[in-house]
Order: structure tokens, then C-alpha cells, then sequence
């Protein structure tokens, strides 16, 4: 995830550079805005579920989602980048800004394996994606990192050993499994969409745009690309985002872009798609969280962000929230994608929003002292701790070098009192 420079900002009056985004400050308390509770009693909740007590403003009645903090990992060294639950969700990823590669358990927060090292010279680690556990390979807990540096590293989680790994002539930053585990993707600063066979873990196809002539060329980005995203259930298209304000829709087939959505600046992993539906994360103050018909291109909905909650109060101006990154539960193929999640700068917050209740806001992780740059829902089914009614978690993480872990948790009104 990457701010443009002043001098080519699309909002300069943010005068925010790429430097000043990825300054690094350890340590820092936060709070979560439950709607759906209020901290201090019983008549305070009653309050809050009707709307009276919420500062973030609930729609939500008795009964409602709310979020819960889990625990929260600061045992990291430097900002971290990428986060990613593993297949079963017992052990969460991190890839860091100082080429760390780290694995916590979920169920206690203590580091399980230290895959890569960090070191004051090393290059971010960018993205991470477990490979699916339908893969057909016997090997399990294989996990794919790439990073700025241009590698492409296969790790066996369990043992720690890297099993193999490719150098592309360019920047990556963002990665993505097709749902069978045969392939992945990944793009980065060269504009150019990566296609990998997972078994000979050679480099099969490169899709980018500008191929033929005149008004015969083929489409595709004009610049850096920060978000990946294989489509379920449709092994050959791939979408992909970035600076140029597109998100275009590959078709491994043709071999190039067939159509794209004019609109998302999108600056991390700020791109979701499942049931039929397209989730982004804009780096701006305006309609940052938007969701998109996929059959048609056409938009749905701007998300109310309703303005940040870490800069408002009384009498001034809330800060914008600048996303980057944006995901879906269920967003890996599950039918369950019943909420949506973003975080980013500004504000330095996340929020949670129920989309079966009209994208509803459920709480707000707040009071971080540097910017959300990753998040990730823990998988659901497939025999993933998600099972036998567990809440679902959420991994919120950024600039301050923390992770946090957030219960969503879903009761009865009568459980309440």
C-alpha cells in the first residue's frame, strides 16, 4: 500500500507523501466503538441498541452483531504490511516492512514460526496468501509471500523451510491463489498481471494492457497495481487495482483485460469480489468504500463512512479515512459474506459493517496511533476453527507494528440482560 507523492497526488491538499505513510512508531492503546453496546451498563446498552447512546451511529436493533477485543500481538518489530489467516484459522500470517515473515497463533497470540527474519535493509513483504487447502498437492500449511524486492518465496509453515523461490523483474505488492490452489497471480509496480502454475511454480503468463493498435488495443492499468483478486467459482478471471483509477477484469483466456470499472483508487488490498458483487477501498476522503455490481460494472453503493472517528469531535471536522484495505467474510468463495471491512490513514481506524442490514456500522477499531494498512477475516467452514459456532475474527494491522484481533459476536437480545 502506497500515498502518490505530492507533486502527483490526487488530493495534495492531504500533503501526504509515501515516506510520511510508512513512518513507524511501536507502542499506542486503542478502543472499540461498539454500536451495539455501550460500555458502562445495562440501560446504556438498552440505549445504544436504539440508537440514543451511539457516537458511530447504529442502525442496528436488539440482538445485533457487535465487535469484542480477542487479544492483540505487538511482538513485531516493524509496521507490518500484510495479514492472513491460515486454511483452519489456528495460526495468522504477518508479512512486515522489514522483510519479516512471522506466523502467531490465533487462539493465544504467541509467535509459532519465524519464517524470515527481518533486518533494517531488507525490502517490505508486501503480500501473503496461504495456498487453498483444496489444493490438490499433499503438502499442507504452504504459505506464498512476495515483496518489494521482487521475490516470489514458497514456505512450509510447519518446518520453516522455504521450498522454492522466483525473482520477478519488478516490484510485486499484491497476490492471490485460484480457488483450486492449481495457480496464482501477482502484480505490482510494472502494471503487469503475473500467472504462476502452482506445481512447476513457473511463470505461465503475463497479461498486460497496450497490446495491438489504436483503437484494437487492449486495456489494462497505466500504473501500480496494489490489489489482486481471483474470482470463485470462475478459474480464469482475475481482477486487479491500483493508481490509475480502474479496476480491470483479466481474462486468463484472451490473455488481456476484457473490461474494467473507472472510479477506485486503490492503494492496498482494497479489492474483494463474491456473490456476484465487488468490494473497493479508495485512498480518498470521498465514497471511500463502494461496492459494485460484477455482472455489469455498474455501482450499488457508496458504504456510508459517515467521516472519521479518531479526529471528530464537538466542534470540528472529523479526519478522512483513507483506505487501504477493504475485505469481505466469506470473501474467499463463501456464501456467508454477511459483513464488510475496511481500515486505512487519516483517521488511522478500522470499521466493521453488517451488510445484511443495509451495511449497517457495527463498531470501529479507533484511537491508533499510526494507519490500518491490512486486514483479514478468519475463513469460514472447510473445518476451519470458525466451525462449532465460534465468532468470527477479524485481524486489524498496520503502522504501529500491532495486530489486533477482534471478535465479531453475534447474540440474542435476551442474552443481553
Amino acid at each position: 500500500m502506497a500515498a502518490e507523492a505530492k507533486g502527483g497526488s490526487a488530493y495534495p491538499h492531504l500533503q501526504i507523501n509515501e515516506s510520511e505513510m510508512f513512518d513507524s512508531k511501536l507502542g499506542g492503546d486503542y478502543k472499540l466503538h461498539d454500536v451495539a453496546h455501550s460500555p458502562t451498563s445495562a440501560a446504556g446498552r438498552r440505549d445504544s441498541r436504539s440508537g440514543a447512546a451511539s457516537a458511530a451511529g447504529s442502525k442496528h436493533g436488539a440482538g445485533g452483531p457487535r465487535l469484542q477485543a480477542s487479544l492483540t500481538v505487538s511482538d513485531n518489530s516493524s509496521e507490518i504490511f500484510c495479514v492472513r489467516f491460515s486454511p483452519d484459522g489456528k495460526f495468522l500470517a504477518a508479512g512486515c516492512g522489514d522483510g519479516a515473515v512471522r506466523v502467531f497463533a490465533v487462539a493465544t497470540g504467541r509467535l509459532a514460526y519465524n519464517l524470515q527474519g527481518g533486518s533494517a535493509s531488507a525490502l517490505p513483504c508486501t503480500a501473503l496468501r496461504f495456498r487453498p487447502a483444496t489444493a490438490a498437492s499433499k503438502t499442507r500449511n504452504v504459505l506464498v509471500a512476495v515483496g518489494a524486492g521482487g521475490t516470489v518465496q514458497h514456505w512450509h509453515m510447519t518446518s520453516g523451510k522455504c521450498l522454492s523461490t522466483l525473482e520477478a523483474d519488478t516490484q510485486l505488492y499484491a497476490l492471490d491463489y485460484r480457488g483450486d490452489g492449481g495457480a496464482f497471480a501477482a502484480a505490482g509496480k510494472d502494471h503487469t498481471v503475473r500467472v504462476y502454475d502452482e506445481t512447476t511454480k513457473q511463470e505461465v503468463a503475463r497479461m498486460k494492457g497496450g497490446a495491438g493498435y489504436g483503437a484494437s488495443a487492449t486495456a489494462g492499468h497505466s500504473n501500480r497495481v496494489f490489489a489482486l483478486k481471483y474470482v470463485p467459482r470462475e478459474r480464469d478471471m482475475v481482477l486487479t487495482g491500483g493508481w490509475d483509477n480502474t479496476v480491470q477484469f483479466w481474462d486468463a483466456r484472451a490473455g488481456h483485460s476484457v473490461r474494467s470499472i473507472y472510479g477506485p483508487h486503490i492503494s492496498g488490498d482494497a479489492l474483494d469480489v463474491c456473490n456476484g458483487e465487488v468490494l473497493t477501498g479508495s485512498w480518498r476522503p470521498d465514497d471511500p468504500l463502494e461496492l459494485w455490481d460484477y455482472g455489469s460494472g455498474k455501482r450499488i453503493s457508496a458504504v456510508p463512512w459517515n467521516g472519521g472517528s479518531g479526529g471528530g469531535g464537538g466542534g470540528g471536522a472529523a479526519r478522512p479515512t483513507l483506505l487501504y484495505a477493504a475485505q469481505l467474510s466469506g470473501g474467499r468463495g463463501d456464501a456467508r459474506a454477511r459483513y464488510a471491512a475496511a481500515g486505512g490513514s487519516g483517521a488511522n481506524e478500522a470499521r466493521v459493517f453488517d451488510r445484511r442490514n443495509g451495511n449497517a456500522l457495527v463498531g470501529t477499531v479507533a484511537g491508533l496511533s499510526r494507519g490500518v494498512f491490512t486486514l483479514d477475516f478468519m475463513p469460514c467452514g472447510g473445518g476451519s476453527a470458525q466451525d462449532e459456532g465460534a465468532p468470527l475474527k477479524l485481524a486489524v494491522a498496520g503502522g504501529d507494528a500491532s495486530i489486533r484481533i477482534i471478535d465479531i459476536i453475534e447474540e440474542d437480545a435476551g442474552e443481553l440482560y
